[in-house]
């Protein structure tokens, strides 16, 4: 795989961002519904691809999902039901970052679903997308692939960065020793719910920017390539000299690095 760094990179993904922008253009003209599936391994990256997407969209456009382990009312809940309230509105962009598919790999591997609900889910979710599908929202499900030995250094990474340790949860830490559980859980979750209507995309993420320039461009390459023109508000020449801002009693802040600092 070809691996991209410092100004390649950048400079990959700046066009790319101006094609997502032109994209969500499209989604808010013609109410578009577009969901977006993250999973993969700890430390695979999906919060790393999620960033790169967003980044110049709009906020009010867009969100992010990661939803934390469900209350107690929520496990005596339909498994499905808490996700579908985070569905996208028309012309909405919503990334999930895991997603239902939490059934079929830590809630199988640490043993919080029984073997009955996870068997339950993987008969269900194929119907669960096809709905979706068919009342017309676009949904793609990426599967971020890491090898152990890369993903060991990403958590050795995290636990010596006092501004990344606390993505290191006891959970990821005993997930360490079942690598090869997780495998097992996926294969069988791929298997499943890999599906004409809702199919998987696996994308190598052992090389981060590779994987992220990778998922955003096949992302892109799977939307109508419509465009539609960007409003341009007219921007007219200001009446007179600018003004001052003005604070009245209060002083502010003078700036960071400022003579007097």
């Amino acid at each position: 795989m070809k691996t991209f760094k410092g100004k390649a990179y950048a400079a990959e993904l700046k066009a790319m961002q101006h094609e997502l922008v032109a994209m969500a253009r499209w989604a808010r003209h013609c109410g578009e519904r577009i969901a977006i599936v993250m999973e993969g391994r700890d430390t695979a990256g999906k919060g790393g691809a999620i960033k790169a997407i967003t980044e110049h969209l709009d906020t009010r456009q867009y969100r992010v999902v990661a939803l934390p382990r469900p209350s107690e009312r929520e496990q005596g809940e339909w498994y499905f039901q808490r996700y579908v309230c985070h569905l996208p509105a028309a012309g909405e962009i919503v990334l999930f970052d895991r997603s239902w598919y939490n059934r079929a790999g830590v809630e199988k591997v640490m043993g919080f679903a029984s073997d009955g609900q996870v068997e339950a889910f993987l008969a269900q979710a194929p119907t669960f997308e096809q709905l979706l599908a068919d009342d017309g929202i676009r949904l793609f499900k990426y599967w971020l692939c890491c090898d152990q030995a890369q993903q060991e250094k990403r958590f050795a990474e995290r636990l010596d960065d006092p501004l990344k340790a606390w993505k290191l949860s006891p959970i990821d830490v005993e997930a360490r020793l079942r690598y090869d559980d997780y495998t097992r859980a996926r294969e069988a979750m791929l298997a499943a719910t890999h599906t004409t209507h809702a199919p998987w995309t696996l994308v190598d993420f052992n090389h981060q920017k590779s994987g992220r320039l990778a998922l955003i461009r096949h992302l892109l390459d799977r939307l109508p390539d419509v465009t539609v023109p960007a409003h341009r508000p007219d921007f007219a020449p200001l009446p007179g000299p600018p003004s001052t801002e003005r604070y009245g009693v209060l002083q502010p802040i003078p700036p960071y690095g400022s003579d007097g600092d």
